[in-house]
């Protein structure tokens, strides 16, 4: 093995020991359906809704294509973050709510394991926004 080759591989060991429990509460499904912009504004016409829509009513405040908004709405369901039922002819979605949060709450939870209060970076600029209820991009 070369001397790169290990100090590739060091980091990820490291990484691993210090928090197991953040690498069990990423979820690569979760990240690649909320990942888009197209499907986020679908996920967020759906939540404002607060109830189940048709793909149809979902696509109807959508940029995109009907066949287009089912393939996201495919990809939203593989994920865990809606819920489809069919109704004869229609399909209707409806957000996970208690599971999409308990997914991002127990992600948020592995994240502070990592590193707690005082042990560390001090919070900077984006914890104080996310405290305060603020939209924070990484």
């Amino acid at each position: 093995m070369t001397m790169q080759a290990r100090r590739q591989r060091k980091p990820a060991a490291r990484a691993g020991a210090c928090c197991p429990s953040l690498e069990a509460a990423v979820d690569p499904r979760l990240f690649r359906a909320l990942g888009d912009p197209t499907r986020l504004h679908i996920l967020i016409g759906l939540a404002r809704c607060c109830g189940p829509q048709t793909v149809s009513q979902a696509a109807a405040n959508s940029a995109v294509d009907l066949s287009v908004v089912s393939r996201h709405l495919a990809i939203l369901r593989d994920a865990g973050i809606v819920s489809v039922r069919k109704q004869g002819r229609q399909m209707f979605c409806t957000v996970r709510y208690v599971e999409l949060a308990g997914s991002l709450r127990a992600l948020a939870d592995a994240i502070e394991a990592c590193c707690p209060a005082g042990r560390g970076h001090a919070p900077g600029r984006a914890a104080r926004g996310a405290r305060k209820g603020g939209r924070v991009g990484l």
